[in-house]
């Protein structure tokens, strides 16, 4: 079990008293040292995403754009979320870098789970930023995984409070790769999409199911409409599967209004485990996502690695 521990993806933030500040990747590895988890874990080290790592999910013109806004500051790479500053573009790619190095970790059969706090930027679309996004790594991955390793079937999961929009529209035409969205309704919350009727489009009609919940359903609704995810994953019987933890989906998250508890994001983590067992030789790679309140992400991310390492 790989848990990927660095100072090059701590960096990636947007400052104090931005939400997505510096301190996140503290806080889950103290929360992390603290549940006695680190003699049952490897660390694994950032890299950089290559430029054709980059390109395999994102346009050139974007990194183009990305590359240049950032030299640079008081610019946004979108509509005012997602602020350009010098070092942005390198963190970025720091951030996917250390995902792909984590597939490599577990497609090279050292590991079959493994996880990143500073990862699942699942807003990012082929050519633009948003959410606080700037490379899509969950993307980035997904393609990855097929063009290197060769797989074909690839189930992306999404726990997060916010629809994984960048992951829907990049590939809703594509019917082999699953998407799971658990999402607060796109009526009370950021993007707006992710509606029940989004199923895929083409021949990929069927192979998204998303799931828009009201607010303060908690863990009881949670749990009911986890059955549906699960048997939507099986029935692909996918190589390799993603799963994008936010912790946003936490009751007390200052932003959105799940109200989820950790269980959720444990009973999540142990059901895809089981999943992966049975499909996918055990692999499986989580990834962070959104959550601003510490104690949530903290608790939240903590209580995946656990089941990561249980069903190890």
């Amino acid at each position: 079990m790989f848990v990927a521990k660095d100072e090059r993806i701590a960096a990636y933030g947007f400052g104090e008293g931005h939400p997505f500040g510096l301190d996140r990747h503290a806080v889950f590895h103290n929360e992390l040292a603290r549940a006695g988890l680190d003699a049952n874990i490897e660390f694994a080290a950032a890299r950089t995403a290559t430029r054709e790592e980059l390109l395999a999910f994102h346009t050139p013109r974007y990194l183009d754009f990305v590359a240049d806004t950032c030299s640079g500051e008081g610019m946004f790479l979108d509509g005012g979320d997602t602020p350009a500053f010098p070092g942005l573009y390198e963190a970025s790619a720091d951030i996917a870098g250390t995902t792909l190095a984590l597939v490599d970790l577990v497609m090279g059969g050292r590991a079959r789970r493994a996880f990143t706090p500073i990862g699942g930027l699942h807003h990012a679309g082929r050519d633009h930023a948003a959410g606080f996004c700037v490379f899509n790594d969950c993307g980035i991955a997904a393609e990855i995984l097929r063009s290197k390793y060769g797989l074909k079937r690839i189930a992306y999961v999404d726990i997060d409070a916010h629809h994984g929009d960048g992951m829907y529209y990049a590939f809703e035409s594509d019917p082999d790769l699953l998407i799971a969205d658990i999402h607060e309704d796109g009526r009370a919350l950021y993007p707006g999409t992710g509606r029940a009727g989004e199923t895929g489009t083409g021949s990929a009609e069927g192979t998204k199911l998303n799931i828009p919940l009201r607010p303060r359903m908690g863990d009881e609704k949670f749990l009911q409409v986890w059955e549906d995810v699960e048997a939507f994953v099986a029935s692909g019987e996918p190589e390799f599967i993603l799963l994008q933890c936010g912790a946003d989906s936490i009751a007390g998250d200052p932003i959105a209004h799940l109200e989820f508890t950790p269980a959720a994001h444990a009973h999540a983590a142990r059901r895809l485990c089981a999943l992966a067992d049975k499909h996918c030789d055990g692999r499986i790679l989580g990834m962070g996502g959104g959550g601003y309140d510490r104690d949530n992400l903290a608790s939240g991310w903590t209580a995946v690695v656990t089941e990561f390492v249980r069903a190890c």
